[in-house]
């Protein structure tokens, strides 16, 4: 494998003669203490909870697809017991087979009353679910809006500070031209 050309004596790459004339820093000088919300650690227990609400919610949204499912399943076979048990007019059956069939499409219709239940409780989660997550969502909302209410009392009581401390800087200097 060809190796990258090396640099020899007396090949020197600019960037190695600039230097800074003198080192300033990017910043300027902070003369108040930086925002800190003290309820922080609140407001992201509070999002962890909306995230978890956000995940049950999903979790019961998919289980109740599954419910749909099973009800659309129980329905369709107990659709399809009912047209095969349908005698033809040639068939001639017994009253114990008549009994049999009916006794089948009973139980098939329970199992799909059974289903429609399961959907229904399924439906309440995710009802409950939903409730869950708007209430989290409306804390941390609420929080949040607290913590930008309190950013900007910050900033406008650090701006009130700065205005004031400039103000005396400039009546120090205009009291020693004038003496």
């Amino acid at each position: 494998m060809p190796r990258a050309r090396e640099s020899g004596p007396g090949i020197e790459h600019p960037s190695t003669r600039l230097s800074a004339a003198h080192a300033r820093p990017m910043t300027r000088a902070v003369s108040s203490p930086h925002f800190t919300f003290r309820l922080e650690r609140v407001r992201s227990l509070r999002e962890r909870a909306e995230d978890q609400a956000k995940e049950d919610y999903a979790a019961s949204l998919a289980h109740r697809m599954e419910g749909v499912a099973m009800l659309r399943a129980a329905a369709e076979h107990r659709d399809e017991a009912r047209a095969s048990t349908r005698p033809s007019a040639d068939a001639a059956l017994s009253g114990m087979d008549l009994l049999a069939s009916q006794a089948w499409l009973d139980r098939l219709e329970r199992a799909r009353q059974a289903a429609e239940l399961e959907l229904d409780r399924r439906e309440a989660e995710v009802d409950a679910r939903h409730t869950a997550l708007v209430n989290a969502a409306r804390d941390r909302h609420a929080l949040e809006r607290l913590a930008e209410k309190r950013r900007a009392e910050h900033a406008l009581e650090s701006n009130r500070r700065e205005a004031y401390e400039l103000d005396e800087l400039a009546a120090a200097g205009h009291r020693r031209r004038m003496s």
